[in-house]
């Protein structure tokens, strides 16, 4: 009987023992939340291999009162918490690229990648860096990552100055393709190719940085392709996905001059495909002078 009794006390003092110590989680885990005034949490995806990736990835993007990070190893996500008043979610997503992980807004240098232990080395998407320099996490920031949000294309225009040579190759592969020469086209897709090798991507504004990721590999892919076959249908073919990808670029980026969007309802076996041009007036790439003027144009950005 003094058996059993012993066994029951030990039993509930283990339950008072286990019910203190998730008390004490608990008011830590609310402490920590009650430390970051105006929180708000975003969820992204951040790439790294190991236990010893979660410590320096929480402990970089980790600012007293201001930030943190809470990074599962198993599923690649990251739940951020910040003070929207003081910093954002991209300041602290540029500070792990810096640190030599890649994720879903930046991509870390190569001589940050390379400085991480072996058993960090996660498998790479791509491999041009895009972050040279440390965020400055302050209203400053805050206020100019809202500028870029809501003033447009106009204000980003200036910064974005790089691709316009992106944009001119762009145009002049329309033009070859206008003509039906695969020769010229393929050439001038080599041109595209080298522009958008080119472009300095930790120096575009943030929001044109998220659609330049965004479509880079598709952007790059068409290219590629274009450049390396002289068969006109081909080309045409890549040309309507390598369009798609430039339009969303050039309503965020605008190159400075009026760009028209244009659509035939002939191409793509009667599908319909859109692209850009200079000019108002229409000059089909998918037809050349078999149907030079069919299409219309549904858009103009200015």
């Amino acid at each position: 009987m003094q058996f059993t009794n012993s066994i029951t006390k030990k039993n509930k003092n283990m339950s008072k023992s286990i019910i203190l110590m998730a008390a004490v989680v608990l008011l830590s885990t609310t402490a920590c939340q009650a430390q970051i005034k105006n929180a708000k949490t975003e969820t992204v995806k951040i790439y790294g291999n190991c236990g010893m990736c979660e410590t320096t990835i929480e402990k970089v993007a980790y600012k007293s009162k201001t930030s943190k990070v809470d990074w599962n190893e198993a599923t690649k996500m990251a739940t951020i918490t910040y003070d929207s008043k003081k910093t954002n979610a991209d300041a602290v997503l540029k500070n792990i690229a810096l640190a030599g992980y890649d994720n879903e807004k930046f991509l870390a240098p190569d001589a940050a990648y390379n400085k991480l232990p072996g058993c960090c080395k996660y498998d790479r998407k791509e491999k041009t860096a895009m972050v040279t320099s440390p965020a400055k996490e302050n209203m400053a920031t805050v206020q100019n990552h809202g500028t870029h949000q809501h003033d447009g294309m106009a204000n980003v225009t200036r910064e974005a100055n790089q691709l316009t040579a992106v944009f001119d190759s762009y145009f002049s592969l329309k033009d070859a393709l206008v003509k039906t020469d695969g020769n010229m086209a393929s050439a001038k897709a080599k041109d595209l190719q080298t522009a958008i090798n080119g472009v300095k991507m930790d120096k575009l504004p943030m929001n044109v940085h998220t659609i330049w990721m965004k479509v880079l590999k598709d952007v790059k892919e068409d290219a590629e392709h274009i450049n390396g076959t002289k068969d006109i249908a081909r080309q045409r073919d890549h040309f309507m996905t390598l369009s798609k990808s430039m339009y969303e670029l050039i309503k965020i980026a605008n190159p400075g001059d009026t760009v028209y969007y244009q659509f035939c309802p002939m191409a793509n076996d009667g599908k319909g495909a859109n692209w850009l041009s200079k000019e108002n007036a229409v000059k089909n790439p998918y037809y050349g002078s078999q149907m030079l003027t069919c299409g219309s144009t549904i858009e103009t950005m200015k």
